[in-house]
């Protein structure tokens, strides 16, 4: 008899990350559960990564989110505006990103991560893992997993979570590039630029090693959970300036790459359920909308307490909507089949 695989996929977002987090927290204090057991495969991409090595590691939610909020200020502090000849008064941090090497150091991720993973490897985790990067080293996109089929793949499990931590959350002009002494020094962007949101890469290696008619498959079905990070979703007014330089565009350069690409995602993985011989449910818990009022404190690095409790806020009140939900119930009270031990 063939058995439900069963896939958690999160987005990217940064700092929002917290959203993402505390949906899962209420859902686990629902269902008085811990997310790593009822998913046989965990897929996140940049804070989405965090999230799921730390779920996989059997963190709970809670910690995650307390996570956020303690060590966000850290990761990304705040710069002070400055007077600055040409551009008149400017914030420091953004005169960084497009001139000087980067708005953060990592300085301040690496010493949060370090706290919250220590010298944890990826043989330590519990799900079957996707956590997409980008080499810049090898100019291709990279999938970090929790290395499968019986000793065939051999290639991750060995790596310092810390360090894919750091490859799948660098983000251009934000973080400097990951360096991996583990991988020979490979660099590494943020998994976002082409897999912000990272369902598809968790369907193809279902596809690939787990689910369908092969006789080393002992799948027959999957079924996905997909968490949206919080998005800006209102668009904009008509008539923008045409000509735009990275001064013009600031973060919105980064963040619409990432949200086109999600939502294209989402798009596909609606329409293969239909057309696929293969029986896949797809569920997406999306971003809700936010005001125009509340953008400036939904963004990628904005990390105060009026944005934790925006966020926290609004992931209630999302979660509230889908714990009633019968497939989020049937999800959290049905345990995962895969070993990983």
């Amino acid at each position: 008899m063939k058995k439900k695989f069963k896939i958690l996929s999160i987005d990217g977002g940064g700092i929002k990350g917290l959203y993402s987090a505390s949906i899962l927290k209420q859902f686990e204090k629902k269902f008085n559960c811990q997310t790593s057991d009822h998913f046989d495969m965990i897929c996140g991409t940049s804070t989405g990564g965090l999230i799921a090595l730390a779920l996989s590691l059997k963190i709970s939610a809670e910690e995650i989110c307390e996570f956020y909020e303690k060590k966000g200020e850290l990761i990304f502090p705040k710069h002070k505006k400055r007077k600055i000849p040409f551009f008149g008064t400017i914030d420091y941090g953004f005169l960084k990103q497009i001139a000087k090497g980067g708005k953060y150091s990592d300085k301040g991720l690496k010493e949060a991560l370090k706290e919250i993973f220590s010298e944890k490897k990826i043989k330590d985790c519990n799900n079957l893992l996707c956590i997409p990067s980008y080499s810049i080293t090898e100019a291709k996109p990279k999938i970090f997993k929790f290395d499968h089929k019986k000793g065939e793949l051999s290639r991750d499990n060995e790596a310092p979570i810390i360090d894919i931590a750091l490859a799948t959350t660098a983000a251009p002009t934000y973080f400097p590039l990951a360096e991996s002494e583990f991988y020979n020094n490979e660099q590494f962007i943020d998994g976002g630029v082409w897999a912000n949101n990272p369902t598809l890469v968790g369907l193809l290696e279902a596809l690939n090693y787990f689910v369908g008619n092969g006789k080393d498959k002992e799948y027959d079905s999957i079924e996905i959970l997909s968490l949206s990070s919080l998005t800006v979703t209102g668009g904009k007014k008509t008539g923008l300036k045409r000509e735009r330089s990275f001064k013009d565009w600031g973060a919105d350069l980064f963040e619409t790459s990432m949200n086109g690409q999600s939502y294209f995602t989402d798009f596909f993985l609606t329409k293969i359920t239909e057309i696929y011989d293969v029986n896949i449910k797809y569920h997406r818990i999306p971003s809700v909308s936010i005001a125009t009022e509340q953008e400036s404190l939904i963004q990628l690095d904005v990390a105060n307490k009026q944005a934790f409790d925006l966020m926290k806020i609004k992931a209630n009140d999302q979660a509230l909507i889908f714990e009633k939900k019968d497939v989020i119930k049937e999800i959290f009270t049905t345990k995962k089949t895969f070993k990983t031990k």
